[in-house]
């Protein structure tokens, strides 16, 4: 009974933490008159490239580290009192876990990190902004595809 309750507890607080995860994996960034970021309705397209800027990236996270953490968080205090305390060291380890599971997991991933705010005007006259990791032999002026969100010489 009491390993069902406590169960149930790590099970709520996982999906209740894991619900306000960001699902998003790429950063956008506002840039006068550029669209940010992947559209799915124009997953390829052909345009040239007007700008490359130096930009760092946001530090988004997948939820994973809260997931975990606050898996482990509720292990701990599942360890600590009996009866009604040990419940709510249980649930309030797991809060404190995932809390700090996703402090940790901000801090390992992309957040400082450098990345490219790749400018492209379009063939059609649009302007798209791609951020990316590298651009590796893009410049100012390069004939380009757009797939999935990358850009990639043309």
């Amino acid at each position: 009974m009491k390993a069902t309750r406590t169960l149930a507890a790590v099970v709520a607080a996982s999906a209740l933490l894991g619900g306000c995860a960001s699902q998003s994996s790429q950063p956008s960034y506002a840039n006068d008159g550029y669209r940010s970021g992947y559209d799915n309705t124009a997953a390829t397209g052909y345009g040239t490239i007007e700008s490359i800027q130096t930009t760092t990236a946001d530090g988004r996270t997948s939820g994973a580290g809260a997931i975990v953490g606050g898996l482990v968080g509720a292990l701990a205090g599942n360890q600590v009192g009996s009866g009604g305390g040990r419940t709510a060291a249980t649930v309030a380890g797991g809060v404190a876990g995932a809390a700090i599971g996703n402090r940790v997991e901000a801090n390992r991933g992309a957040e400082g990190q450098q990345a490219y705010a790749v400018n492209v005007r379009l063939d059609n006259g649009e302007y798209r902004t791609i951020v990316q990791d590298n651009v590796y032999d893009l410049r100012v002026g390069n004939r380009v595809r757009i797939v999935d969100g990358r850009v990639y010489r043309y």
